[in-house]
């Protein structure tokens, strides 16, 4: 019996040591501003970086639904549990400063994809919005030569990202003939994504074009063309990289997209977050913006993207 007794008392201790060593791994999250497969990419570079960084725990979190009430509360519970840092591509950015600028105060804050400046955020990492609008601007000024009538739709008109976008792609256009006539929002709904883009059709039979500012706004696009036969009809542009704005680039039907790099976002941010938590801070610019380039994706260059886009998510 005392053998036996001996036996369980090393093995609460064991137990009791590997808790302990687990409870020391710090956890680092990923908060996305809703359920868009565009955010799949970021979620493999997360796991990459957790594979190189086993002492941290890393994960990737989605709201429930894109609202900035309900993804302030899943930080919120983030929090409470003790996480050492979060990167969030918030909803809204200027509503939810105030409650971002509390979170920063009691752990770890990066924003990315679309930037929060005076919420205490340590660092932005992600795209020059605006640089990359202007990359759009370019594909449009190529295949809309003699001017065109364009309507832009996204997910969350607010966020800074839209914003910007669309800031850059008017830049560009400023003087030529091309015009946007206005801007649809759909609150990330794919069902509404793609009414928007049925209503337009029956609307403004003089838009000749159409822009997809967020990822899944092209393929919304393209199914709601293909299905009213109008599908090469119509100038069609964007962001991202879907696998149906990819195949579309490869037919002709969509002249180009401009593609961020979301798995470096969840790659990089995830090392970033443990170098500072390390007490490193040096690869930080003065303007505190950590900017990954975009880059543009046309029928010359889909082929060989899709291959280096399958090798960073360890498809290929």
């Amino acid at each position: 019996m005392k053998r036996i007794a001996l036996m369980g008392a090393a093995l609460a201790l064991a137990l009791s040591s590997f808790t302990a060593h687990a409870a020391d791994k710090k956890t680092l999250v990923f908060v996305a501003n809703g359920a868009s497969d565009f955010w799949k990419a970021a979620e493999a570079g997360v796991k990459k970086a957790n594979a190189e960084l086993p002492n941290y725990e890393m994960q990737f979190k989605y709201p429930s639904q894109s609202s900035a009430a309900i993804q302030q509360r899943l930080m919120d519970d983030l929090v409470a549990a003790g996480v050492s840092g979060i990167m969030v591509s918030a909803v809204d950015p200027k509503t939810e400063t105030e409650a971002l600028a509390k979170i920063a105060k009691e752990t770890l804050l990066l924003t990315t994809d679309s930037d929060a400046p005076k919420s205490g955020r340590v660092a932005y990492i992600g795209s020059s919005n605006v640089e990359a609008g202007k990359q759009v601007g370019e594909i449009l000024k190529k295949a809309l030569p003699d001017g065109g009538k364009c309507m832009a739709f996204v997910g969350l008109p607010g966020a800074d990202n839209a914003k910007e976008r669309i800031e850059g792609i008017k830049d560009v256009i400023k003087g030529t003939k091309i015009e946007i006539v206005d801007v649809r929002a759909d609150d990330i709904d794919m069902a509404r994504a793609k009414r928007n883009v049925e209503d337009t059709l029956t609307a403004h039979p003089e838009v000749n074009c159409m822009l997809g500012i967020y990822s899944y706004n092209i393929p919304q696009i393209y199914q709601a063309l293909k299905e009213a036969g109008q599908l090469g009809k119509i100038t069609v542009t964007g962001f991202d990289d879907d696998p149906i704005t990819l195949g579309g680039i490869k037919e002709g039907t969509v002249v180009g997209t401009v593609v961020q790099q979301p798995f470096l976002w969840g790659y990089e941010g995830m090392k970033d977050m443990a170098k500072i938590l390390e007490g490193d801070k040096s690869f930080i610019p003065s303007d505190g913006l950590i900017i990954i380039p975009t880059k543009v994706v046309d029928k010359s260059s889909v082929d060989e993207y899709a291959k280096e886009l399958a090798k960073m998510q360890g498809k290929g």
